[in-house]
């Protein structure tokens, strides 16, 4: 085989692409990562969930400092924020993860090709390289992985200054006076947060009845009202009809039960979703059949309709989670060894970094209802868990859903302090197929956080210890 001849070649390099890359190269397979980007990672690493969680984790800091600490018995004066450093944190983390990605390919002896990555045709794929210089290369499969980008709505047209996609809105070079946030999604909440604690007004513009739609509605309603208390603001039911843009100011001009609001500020972020990123691969060269949303129509085992095309992660149907487009490419990289690879959708948490977290897997109450499930549920809050109490973050509750009948989990939803991390005995529980019973006579550690999910799990059969 030559130098530009592949078993596998993965159009993309983010989670899911880096991931299928190193997964099918410990399987033997010869591959190649195409990356017209200047470092590895994609969205997620460089734009997305790496800078984001960063910064979350920086303003909490400066947050809990100046607000909480004093609880603790801990005295601090003069406390002020150096935005420069915060950001510059940011990027060395980006940066490192970069380069740790680099060594994992070369670990594996993945071929990064730079460049944008189109098909000639089925087995062949033209290179772009940053200075315009064409190569083509051969391979006997390919993984299109191409990740998403934002979307951007006509009402709200991105300037880049005033007007951003998150992407913007993780680089301010200061911290707004008034934030105004199209989305009360995951993005819309995660970076309001950011900026509400690091001193910015936020207000989040809403079309859905709800914020987090899609997550169980007790727990949107409850982290609605829990960052109302932080000062967050919100416009429910409220559509954003146009956006005036001036030197220094932005004006949301919207619609509410038939009247006309407008809320004025100086940045304002636009995070209504994300779509698929498959502009340039010049699909119509080999027949790749495309859905109306621009996604990429696979069977179950990720095949395309063109045979030794697969395609992973934010480009095919499904939540657009990192981790979700990471399983999908350990599954295509399996399958093209032969193994048997595959995913549970059922058993693929989501979280939303905000503090308190909220995460999910499963089936939320309301999906058990339309599907016409009899369900117990039990629910355990946080205030009274010894833990969180230390901590002194008691906001939220454990919740699990099991069949009435089997006492089979079927859902668990947490808002609370880490529930990022605790949600993932829970997914560990769906994927075995796990009754409320085998978690609730699972002994956990005192005192911890985990007992609250283990109690949640003792009030489906309504037998909770502490309280």
């Amino acid at each position: 085989m030559s130098a530009t001849e592949f078993d596998l070649v993965v159009i993309g390099s983010g989670p899911g692409g880096y991931i299928c890359a190193i997964r099918a190269a410990q399987l033997g397979l010869k591959t190649a990562c195409i990356e017209f980007e200047a470092a590895l990672g994609g969205t997620c690493l460089n734009v997305g969930c790496i800078p984001s969680k960063a910064l979350l984790q920086s303003s909490e800091y400066f947050h809990h400092t100046n607000h909480d600490l004093e609880k603790h018995g801990v005295v601090t004066k003069g406390v002020s924020l150096d935005l420069s450093t915060m950001m510059k944190r940011k990027e060395k983390i980006v940066g490192d993860m970069n380069k740790g990605i680099e060594g994992l390919f070369k670990k594996n002896k993945i071929t990064w090709l730079k460049g944008r990555g189109s098909f000639v045709k089925a087995g062949e794929i033209k290179i772009t390289g940053p200075d315009g210089t064409e190569t083509k290369i051969t391979t006997k499969n390919t993984v299109i992985a191409t990740g998403s980008k934002p979307i951007e709505i006509p009402p709200a047209k991105y300037d880049r200054k005033l007007v951003v996609s998150s992407t913007g809105a993780l680089k301010f070079e200061e911290v707004p006076k008034h934030l105004i946030v199209i989305g009360g999604g995951v993005i819309g909440l995660e970076m309001g947060s950011v900026w509400l604690r690091l001193g910015a007004k936020v207000t989040v513009i809403e079309a859905m009845d709800k914020i987090l739609s899609g997550m169980d509605g007790e727990l949107a309603k409850t982290m609605q009202k829990l960052l109302e208390k932080q000062g967050m603001e919100f416009h429910i039911n409220t559509k954003l009809v146009e956006t005036v843009v001036g030197k220094k100011e932005v004006k949301a001009i919207c619609e509410k039960n038939g009247e006309k609001i407008e809320i004025k500020g100086d940045k304002m972020l636009v995070a209504v979703g994300r779509k698929a990123n498959t502009e340039g691969l010049n699909a119509d060269a080999i027949g790749l059949k495309l859905e109306k949303n621009g996604k990429v129509a696979v069977d179950k085992h990720y095949n395309t309709n063109v045979p030794g095309v697969y395609a992973i992660g934010d480009v095919i149907a499904g939540p657009m989670l990192a981790h979700k487009a990471e399983e999908e490419g350990v599954a295509v990289a399996e399958i093209l060894a032969n193994l048997p690879g595959h995913v549970n959708y059922d058993a693929i948490p989501g979280v939303v970094y905000t503090w308190p977290e909220v995460a999910s897997v499963g089936l939320t109450e309301e999906q058990c209802k339309e599907l016409g499930l009899s369900v117990k549920i039990g629910k355990f809050p946080f205030i009274a868990n010894a833990r969180a109490k230390a901590f002194g973050n008691t906001d939220g509750f454990a919740k699990v859903i099991a069949d009435a009948r089997t006492d089979k989990i079927l859902g668990a939803h947490i808002i609370g302090p880490n529930a990022s991390e605790l949600i993932a005995e829970m997914a560990v529980a769906i994927e075995f197929g796990a009754s409320a019973e085998d978690i609730a006579r699972s002994c956990h550690a005192h005192p911890t956080l985990s007992e609250a999910v283990k109690e949640a799990a003792l009030g489906v059969d309504k037998r909770m210890l502490n309280i």
